[in-house]
């Protein structure tokens, strides 16, 4: 499903804060199609979906239960862009969250305890939007959900299965993540993914030997790397969006962890002071704002991108330090912001991938400039730009296969 059409929905945003009224109809059951909705829950949870006759809008909405349901983490079921994060107060939804995953087709997420999104967050499926609660019309905790088509609700399909009503079903929104570094230690990047599993493992490809696999997160982690001791190694880590903070996995095995940014925030990671030692940042998706801290606590701010986008960073210019860039799914557009030492400042536009695939950034080659490339979860494929041959102006693509395809 290509996501083209998503960010048309963002133009009016001020008109999608005050919410979206449920559609007066249902439509039937239809064939699977669309976006590989995956359950509204993170991997292995286990979780029974109910409805009746008179359930509002339809009885095509489910009802998700369990034991200890009140504050369990609530899913993206698909990629896609948050139009609406609305707090109807004790009234109808309550606290609900909608999901454009383009060509009219939406979920919505209600009755939550608490918000993890913001409108205009691009989200991948298995991305953390909220917590199960019982807010709004709810007499108990519960997430309402629906699965929409031109706001009309739709019979729900999980991991391209029908769902029946009162039956028990297990997540299968495992998904693989994509994650860059120089796993082997000879200057160029390689490609590796988070494994979201009940135990998640990162599964990194190193050329000519084995795969390093290494359980290290939680479900819920974006993953990152970086050199984070200057010491010429590249190790793992994850931004962790319920801690607020980064989660760095040493060297040694040691972890260690810095607060930064809000619930909604993306990470980033690069060397923004150029002393070897590889920082941390994160991308706020409603303001637009990188605040980045080095390693010595100090804290700066760039506004850079536009709603929808994707945060990357990389060293664009070879100079030994980071610099910001994003993605646009919706044009498959790559905007760099390059800052010399000398704080001059220059952008450039890269069309680079599709609309499904999820920004990454490495250096492919080993030559001190970061690349850009895609990872396409329907193939489990990396598109990866290289620079020109000398005297050629076509770029060079590699498109090594790592990770479990989706869908």
């Amino acid at each position: 499903m290509r996501l083209a059409a998503r960010l048309s929905v963002l133009a009016p945003v001020a008109a999608l804060l005050v919410g979206l009224a449920p559609g007066p109809s249902y439509a039937s059951t239809v064939p699977p199609g669309g976006p590989d909705f995956e359950m509204p829950f993170p991997c292995g949870d286990t979780w029974t979906g109910t409805s009746r006759p008179s359930h509002s809008p339809s009885p095509l909405s489910i009802d998700w239960n369990r034991p200890d349901d009140f504050g369990a983490m609530v899913v993206a079921t698909a990629p896609g862009v948050v139009t609406s994060v609305v707090d109807l107060g004790n009234r109808s939804y309550g606290r609900y969250i909608i999901v454009d995953h383009g060509g009219g087709r939406t979920s919505l997420y209600a009755h939550l305890s608490a918000f993890w999104s913001t409108v205009g967050q691009s989200v991948d499926q298995g991305t953390p939007l909220g917590l199960v609660g019982s807010t709004g019309g709810s007499t108990g905790p519960h997430l309402h959900f629906e699965e929409r088509l031109d706001r009309r609700d739709q019979h729900a399909y999980f991991h391209r299965t029908s769902y029946t009503m009162g039956t028990t079903r297990t997540s299968q929104n495992c998904g693989d993540t994509p994650v860059i570094g120089d796993w082997d230690g000879n200057g160029a990047s390689n490609v590796g993914v988070l494994r979201r599993s009940r135990t998640p493992q990162f599964v990194l490809k190193r050329p000519g030997r084995p795969a390093l696999v290494t359980t290290f997160g939680w479900r819920s982690d974006q993953p990152l790397s970086g050199d984070w001791d200057g010491d010429g190694t590249v190790e793992i880590g994850a931004r962790r969006p319920g801690l607020m903070a980064f989660v760095l996995r040493h060297a040694n095995g040691r972890t260690s962890t810095i607060r930064l940014g809000r619930l909604s925030d993306f990470g980033v990671a690069g060397d923004w002071d150029g002393d070897g030692r590889t920082d941390v940042g994160v991308w706020h998706p409603s303001t637009q704002v990188f605040t980045l801290r080095t390693s010595d606590g100090s804290i700066r701010t760039v506004r850079f991108g536009s709603l929808g986008d994707r945060p990357v960073a990389g060293d664009w210019n070879g100079d030994k330090i980071a610099d910001l860039g994003v993605y646009s799914p919706s044009t498959a557009t790559f905007r760099l912001r390059t800052e010399t030492r000398s704080g001059r400042v220059t952008y450039q536009t890269i069309p680079w991938g599709d609309s499904d695939g999820i920004p990454v950034a490495g250096d492919w080659n080993g030559d001190g400039v970061t690349d850009l490339g895609v990872w396409e979860p329907s193939t489990a494929t990396f598109l990866l730009r290289l620079p020109p041959r000398p005297g050629r102006t076509t770029p060079i693509t590699r498109r090594p296969v790592w990770g479990l395809p989706r869908g």
